[in-house]
């Protein structure tokens, strides 16, 4: 049960109020957040010269949780991890499950180069390297002026 606390005004002000309190402490609610919402990791795209590279933040898991797969040119990352927690009180046993997996998927242009994929877990982030054909490679140099 909770206790909501109406201020003084208007009546539409102290209705939103409320309402919004009680959204607010349902949603942020560690039951709801942990068991009913998905949880995929923020991932970072970027692009060098020579390679396009992802960043994953997955923290907390090890290098032997993700499987990293390629298919045609679809790269996909995915974790398969669970938590089991023993409490021993008195004449009770109590046991916590937790388990979490995700899949993310990344369609890989043509200019990828599917020999060139390498992939490393250092301090919470997957960071995987795909290197880029020759010809996809972008060339700079200056051009002179007649």
């Amino acid at each position: 049960m909770s206790l909501i606390k109406f201020e003084n005004g208007p009546r539409e002000r102290v209705l939103t109020t409320g309402f919004n309190d009680i959204f607010e402490s349902m949603f942020n609610d560690s039951f709801l957040s942990d068991r009913m919402m998905t949880k995929v990791p923020a991932v970072n795209v970027s692009e060098t010269d020579d390679h396009y590279m992802i960043e994953m933040a997955a923290p907390g898991l090890k290098k032997d949780d993700f499987k990293v797969k390629l298919d045609k040119n679809l790269l996909t990352v995915s974790v398969e991890q669970q938590k089991q927690q023993e409490q021993t009180n008195k004449q009770y046993n109590k046991r916590e499950f937790s388990y979490s997996s995700f899949v993310r998927s990344f369609a890989l242009p043509d200019t990828a180069d599917d020999a060139g994929i390498e992939a490393k877990y250092t301090d919470g982030i997957l960071t995987i390297a795909v290197a880029k054909k020759e010809e996809a490679k972008q060339i700079s140099r200056e051009i002179e002026i007649k």
